[in-house]
Parts: structure tokens; sequence; C-alpha cells
């Protein structure tokens, strides 16, 4: 009889895996009062933090179905121990101890109720797809969000990759679904910037439509939102526009603006990687910005000194030894021209960063040039039209340059001159004379 008994409960508990009966205590004590009505996930609820470590299975894997605790073994069970959980949180006393367990065991249940959807596969370490250079990535820790389908990565036991062009990141389950291509095959081939403010053309030339994955939207939020791109002028569905902000190349030529904007995932990412680019001319695009931003005028001074100094080091060695232009590594543009800028050097500029660090390496460069190194001392001019004062240099404030010789002169004396360059007049009569010994 006794047996039967022992069969009967054993019985009831496997087949009432939620359903909590009081639990007798040893000999001398009285029953724990259970809570009534509700739906439990463990066995019992012990006080001491050893019990309790063992009751929530982290003692060793969560996952290991440790004695008295639900056994889901599919995701259908798991979703009813998952909703079973929830309502006996809200059922528990405020900030106990039993509701704080449960909450521990309710994340348990959904990272395990995730791992049975998306089992662990093997993937290749590299994956192409529309020009996308996918790289498996290693990280467990860093929390992501997936590109495609806007939910959170989970690294812990989800597989993902990243594209190493545009740093598209995406679950392992989304990446035939990708439509977009690479940006960064855009910015390889195009390379150039939107430069009139927020082109809008109205959702009805869109059809009512995301611009990239032509989901249905409205302003009104149905059946999708309308978010609108600062960039591009177009609207977005918010799938693919997560409200990220970033500078207008156009605002900032135009009004000298640098107020961050809403704009939509692709173009967040294109204007992230052409912000280093050198494709704005702006003596073509505004000429008149020069007029009213005195930073760029004093940049385009700094600039046009540094291509003056530049044959200097080349022809130097120990300038070429020690390293001079790669100071401007970051900026290989100011060492070929002094016309392009990039939109990273005119947010720098705004800021007083630009100005500070390229006074500084122009400081450098001069001081090489005029005092450390006597082979660049001795390439430099003496006015041959008031024949006094110091060495001169073409970058020197006070100098003017001729634009056929590039002799150097003191700036007075050049511009009060009437006459031609001594030098190029020179050079015509030496031409001169060998023509006439040729004949």
């Amino acid at each position: 009889m006794e047996y039967d008994e022992r069969l009967a409960h054993f019985r009831q508990t496997r087949l009432n895996p939620f359903d909590r009966g009081e639990e007798e205590e040893p000999e001398g004590g009285k029953a724990t009062q259970q809570h009534e009505g509700s739906s439990e996930l463990f066995s019992g609820t012990k006080t001491h933090s050893s019990d309790r470590t063992m009751d929530l299975g982290l003692a060793e894997d969560h996952f290991s179905r440790p004695v008295g605790s639900f056994v889901a073994s599919d995701i259908e069970q798991l979703k009813l121990a998952i909703e079973e959980c929830k309502k006996l949180i809200l059922e528990l006393p405020e900030h106990s101890e039993r509701q704080k367990d449960t909450v521990v065991k309710l994340i348990h249940l959904r990272l395990k109720l995730q791992e049975l959807k998306d089992p662990e596969e093997d993937e290749p370490n590299l994956r192409v797809i529309l020009e996308h250079r996918f790289s498996k990535e290693k990280s467990k820790s860093v929390k992501q969000t997936c590109d495609k389908c806007s939910t959170i990565i989970w690294g812990l036991i989800q597989t993902w990759y990243t594209c190493t062009g545009c740093y598209y990141r995406c679950h392992s389950k989304c990446m035939n679904q990708i439509t977009k291509p690479c940006v960064r095959s855009k910015v390889s081939h195009q390379s150039e910037y939107e430069l009139s403010i927020c082109p809008e053309i109205g959702l009805d030339r869109q059809d009512y439509r995301c611009a990239e994955c032509r989901t249905p939207i409205s302003l009104r939020g149905v059946p999708s939102e309308a978010r609108q791109c600062d960039y591009t002028g177009q609207y977005y569905c918010s799938t693919c526009h997560w409200n990220d902000t970033a500078i207008i190349p156009a605002r900032v030529i135009h009004n000298w603006e640098f107020e961050p904007r809403k704009v939509c995932r692709s173009s967040m990412r294109y204007l992230t990687l052409m912000m280093p680019r050198p494709v704005l001319k702006l003596k073509e695009i505004n000429p008149l910005l020069f007029n009213f931003v005195e930073e760029l005028v004093e940049i385009r001074k700094l600039r046009h000194d540094i291509l003056l100094m530049k044959p200097y080091f080349i022809t130097c060695k120990e300038a070429m030894e020690a390293r001079l232009l790669l100071q401007l590594q970051d900026r290989q543009h100011f060492v070929e021209n002094d016309d392009m800028y990039s939109l990273q050097d005119l947010i720098d500029i705004s800021t007083g960063r630009l100005s500070c660090s390229l006074t500084e390496i122009h400081t450098t460069f001069a001081k090489h040039i005029k005092l450390d190194c006597e082979r660049c001392q001795a390439k430099g001019f003496v006015c041959e039209l008031c024949k006094e004062g110091d060495i001169l240099f073409p970058f020197d404030s006070h100098t003017s340059v001729c634009h056929e010789c590039s002799a150097v002169f003191h700036r007075d004396c050049y511009y009060d001159n009437s006459t031609t360059c001594p030098r190029c007049a020179r050079m015509t009569d030496r031409q001169q004379d060998e023509v006439e010994e040729e004949k």
C-alpha cells in the first residue's frame, strides 16, 4: 500500500510539473505555506545560497535539467514554460528572492528557446553575397543588432557575420534574405556626395513604399512608420531606418552647418566610409565659403606652404630618413594638392582641431628646412631686386614667388618693381644666345 502511494505521487509530479503541493517539513516542524493558484517551475525554494544556486542550475550548465526543474523537450513546451514563468513573476511579491530566482530562470528558458530555434551549425568563416565579404564573428560577449531583421544578435548561442567592407552585421539565418549590395562597392565606383540639401521627392513618387525594401509605409504609421533620410530625401521603414544621425555634406558645404541629422542605415554606412575621402573641391562647389569662414583661408595657406616644402623633403636624405612627410599620412591629399577636402577635414576645421595639428606640422617642416638641415638651407633664395636681407624661402609669409621660374623675392620688392623677373630675363637671354650660336 505504501509503495502504491509513492508511485501515485511520482506519476502526479511527472504529469503536472508546474503544480506544487505543500511540502512536509521534518518531524517537529510545520508545513510551509505555499503560493496558492500559481504555476511554478521549481521544485522548491531554499533560503540557503548554495541550495538556491543548485535550484537555478547555475552550479553546472543551466540547460542540464537539474532534479525537480521543468524538462522541456521541444519548442512548444518551452513556450508554455515561459508563459507560466511570466505569470508566476507577476504573482510573486515584489523584490522577493523567489521572484528574482524566477526572473533568472525565465532568462535561461528564453536562451534555450532561442538555441532550439537557431541551432549552431558548421558555418564557413567567409561568405560573399552581393559584393559583401562576410567574416564569421567569434565574439560572444558583445551585443549587436542584426541589420536585416533589426533584432538582437545573441553571440553566445547564435552565429553571426560582419561585412569587412561596410560593417553590415547580420545573423547567419538572415544572410540569404539580404537584398542590398555592399556600400563599399558604391564608394569605390562612385565616390561622390549628394550635394542637394534633403532632395525630397514625396511618398507618392515612392508608391508609399520603403525606398530600400519596398515595405508599405505611411506618415500615419500604418502599416509601418515612414522615416525620412535627410541625406537622400527618401522615406524608409523602421527596419531600414533606425533614426541614426550623421553630419550631412550638403549642409556643411552650403550652410557651414554641422548638426547631425537622421539618416537611414545605408546612408549611415555610406557617409561613414566616405568621410575620410577627399572628394570635395570647395572652390568649385562654393567658392564664397572662403569669404565667410576664416579658418578655411588659414588652412588653405598652410596647405599651400606644405606643397612648397615638399620638393625640399623629396631631395633631402635626412628628411627621407626622418620620414617627415609621414606626419601627414592620415591626410595624404595634403601633400598632393591644396584644393580637395574630405568631410572629415571640414569637421576638424570647424572644431579647430585641424588648425592646431597642421600648424604644428608646418612649424616642424619649416624648422627642418631653415634651421636643422644645411642642404635645405643651401636651396634658399636671395632677393635679386634689393639684394639685401636673409635667405628667403617660398613658404615665408613676407615673400612672393615668380609663377614662371619659381624665384623668390621680398613681397614689397616684387610688387613694387614693374619690370620682369630678373631670373626669367636671364633665362630668356640665355635661350636666345643658344639659338644664335646654333645658327
